[in-house]
């Protein structure tokens, strides 16, 4: 069983940045495709990023495609989500994923609480 523990998130304004982070509690995320998803209110969840746990290829959803950056720690312990150019539309519960297939749908084991990140006008 793999526990994820998520930080960061909360309230920016429109054009600011914020930064996710996600941990695994008590292990390594090495052998873990690990990906950031995201609910807006009256949406359902989508994707948002991913990053392979060999080659650290990162795969985007279009709508966040050279604005946010996916990366990981050396360690390969904590996955971080670095949002720029930050949108309203960006407004949504963040959650972290753990698999074992690089995918964009919800196809992933484990899943983090979720955390809200608002975007002000």
């Amino acid at each position: 069983q793999v526990q994820l523990v998520e930080s960061g998130g909360g309230l920016v304004q429109a054009g600011g940045s914020l930064r996710r982070s996600c941990a695994a509690s008590g292990r390594t995320l090495s052998r873990y495709v690990m990906a950031w998803f995201r609910r807006a209110p009256g949406k359902e969840r989508e994707f948002v990023a991913g990053i392979t746990p060999s080659e650290g290829n990162t795969f985007y959803g279009d709508d966040v495609e050279g604005r946010f950056t996916i990366s990981r720690d050396g360690a390969k312990t904590t996955v971080y989500l670095q949002m720029d150019s930050l949108k309203p539309e960006d407004t949504a519960v963040y959650y972290c994923a753990a698999g074992n297939i690089a995918t964009m749908i919800l196809d992933y084991d484990y899943w983090g609480q979720g955390t809200q990140v608002t975007v002000s006008s």
